[in-house]
């Protein structure tokens, strides 16, 4: 397994790495919209930032979003869940990922409303 950090991304905020390599796939570490300009926003605004990051680890492993296999969303609310929905429908375009919803009591800071795990496919 190889253990990797992402300049672009910062320095995690705690006792993790932002992704962990193996035998050709890519686990992502939960990824918020903390810190940047959506942090107050909406749940879709705080999605494209999310998926922003995302797109920023694919590149520099030399893929794009379409190797996304699986993402685990975490939602504090349902009430924005079309709109949500409409945006990962663009975002992903004809490249559905496997995936799960899960609404949570709260994430880690009051103005976030969205956390994304994923697994990208690298081979």
């Amino acid at each position: 397994m190889e253990r990797k950090n992402y300049p672009a991304l910062g320095d995690p905020a705690g006792p993790y790495v932002h992704a962990v390599e193996h035998n050709g796939l890519l686990f992502l570490s939960g990824l918020t919209a903390f810190g940047s300009p959506a942090q107050k926003g909406s749940v879709s605004e705080q999605a494209e930032a999310i998926f922003s990051q995302i797109a920023s680890i694919a590149r520099a492993e030399g893929v794009g979003l379409d190797a996304i296999a699986k993402v685990t969303i975490f939602v504090t609310s349902l009430d924005e869940l079309v709109a949500l929905r409409e945006t990962l429908f663009r975002i992903y375009g004809a490249a559905l990922p496997a995936s799960s919803l899960v609404r949570v009591a709260g994430l880690f800071s009051p103005d976030l409303k969205i956390e994304v795990e994923a697994v990208l496919a690298l081979s």
